[in-house]
């Protein structure tokens, strides 16, 4: 498809540059699949939508703070890096600013406990980088990383926990799940007390879920991998709820396709620990969900083409439409979206 088909212009005062002080005051724009028929209420109403028996599937992902900021000592010139993934012996994907001064033995220095040497380049600004460095790791990005913003947002973001859902576990994150970061812990609450089974899969948010589209023809964009997992307890209630014919409904488009890709791949919900390389656009049928919570997301990015596949193409172009003349805010610290019916 055409990449142009998932573009459309917003204006930027609707791009939400920071978190409202209450997550659930967020609004909610609800749209039923069945009858085409469209609401407009807050996020904590959500649970006028949900019935007994449903299962609320989140990603319990947490962010890195993997944004760092190093200079290299050789040249004193300045680098940016975002942390991706993990490989081994120390030496982790990373998305390099300015990459075509880091090459193979560039060296980048980020304060006295921490320093990187690029060990081999990629395209799309991909570095390994070899990290050294004294102490643990994860400690040192606590104290001297900083939490790896979307470029549209140019406000500072004084709480980082906002960049977290209240229900992060699993470190491992290059983005936020943006959809959970609606939910406090009184609506989580409400939604079990109302017989909501709630389940938590994980899936580490990387270069494929962020990483713009940059060819003409959807056919061509290649996803990057992203690791997942789903436990031996989450998959039997999954498939139990599957079985029975009652709601699975997915908190985001990570969560999604965490989903997407494992029952496509088994023919049911398989625990496991691995990576897809899943690509939803329209035209892919959805097996796993049956509804979906998610944020409004950028045009022409892969978020758009997988809600687009999830409810039509011309349905959410006039969605987004009435969204931007409602003057719904938009992507991270935006508004949500709540999808569901046949």
């Amino acid at each position: 498809m055409d990449i142009a088909l998932f573009d459309f212009e917003l204006p930027e005062r609707l791009i939400a540059q920071h978190p409202l002080s209450d997550r659930d005051q967020s609004r909610l724009f609800v749209y039923d699949r069945t009858n085409g028929t469209a609401e407009h209420r807050r996020f904590h109403d959500i649970v006028e939508y949900l019935a007994p028996g449903d299962v609320l599937v989140r990603n319990d992902t947490k962010v890195v703070p993997a944004r760092l900021f190093g200079h290299k000592p050789d040249t004193g010139a300045h680098v940016e890096i975002l942390i991706l993934k993990p490989l081994e012996d120390g030496v982790y994907e990373c998305l390099v600013g300015n990459a075509k001064t880091v090459k193979p033995g560039t060296r980048i220095v980020f304060g006295p406990e921490l320093a990187a040497t690029c060990v081999q380049t990629f395209e799309e600004g991909i570095r390994w980088l070899k990290f050294s460095y004294q102490g643990v790791f994860m400690e040192i990005l606590e104290r001297i990383g900083h939490m790896p913003l979307p470029p549209y947002i140019h406000e500072r973001l004084l709480d980082a926990d906002r960049y977290q859902t209240v229900y992060a576990r699993m470190l491992g994150s290059a983005a936020g799940p943006t959809a959970g970061f609606h939910f406090t812990p009184t609506l989580i609450e409400k939604i079990k007390t109302k017989g909501v089974t709630i389940v938590d899969v994980t899936l580490h948010i990387g270069l494929a879920t962020f990483r713009p589209v940059k060819v003409k023809d959807t056919a061509e964009h290649k996803m990057h991998h992203e690791e997942y997992e789903i436990g031996e307890t989450e998959a039997a209630i999954l498939n139990q709820a599957k079985a029975e014919g009652r709601r699975i409904i997915a908190v985001g488009t990570t969560s999604t396709r965490a989903l997407e890709a494992n029952f496509g791949k088994y023919g049911r919900f398989q625990a496991t620990k691995e990576a897809t390389d899943i690509f939803i656009y329209p035209g892919v049928p959805f097996q796993a969900i049956d509804a979906i919570v998610t944020n409004f997301h950028l045009p022409k990015s892969t978020l758009i083409m997988m809600i687009s596949a999830f409810v039509g193409l011309d349905t959410i172009k006039r969605l987004y439409h009435e969204a931007i003349a409602l003057e719904y805010r938009f992507f991270s610290f935006g508004d949500a979206m709540f999808i569901y019916g046949k």
